[in-house]
């Protein structure tokens, strides 16, 4: 599952540019990072971390679950530099 959404975000990253590095980490499931123009399955060090369940890593991307109520809810846990973070939504848009 996470092997096909780090392929989506490298689709998206041909056209759309990111800033830093910023991890996705959903715990025992794995992780997907962004960095240096791509999206990998392989762990690294990266400017912000976005802790999440698998299931609402789904949903952020799809749209349905709304980042700043994510963090307000404990849905979502950012430790790092928040403004990597910021970037992401253009990424997404």
């Amino acid at each position: 599952m996470l092997d096909e959404i780090a392929a989506d975000i490298r689709k998206a990253l041909q056209t759309r540019s990111f800033s830093g590095s910023l991890k996705f980490d959903c715990g025992e499931a794995g992780v997907i990072v962004l960095a240096e123009g791509t999206a990998s399955t392989i762990d690294r060090e990266t400017d912000c971390t976005l802790r999440l369940s698998l299931e609402n890593l789904v949903s952020l991307l799809k749209g349905k679950l709304n980042p700043m109520m994510a963090l307000a809810t404990g849905k979502l846990k950012l430790s790092g530099n928040p403004a990597v973070a910021m970037g992401l939504a253009k990424l997404l848009g």
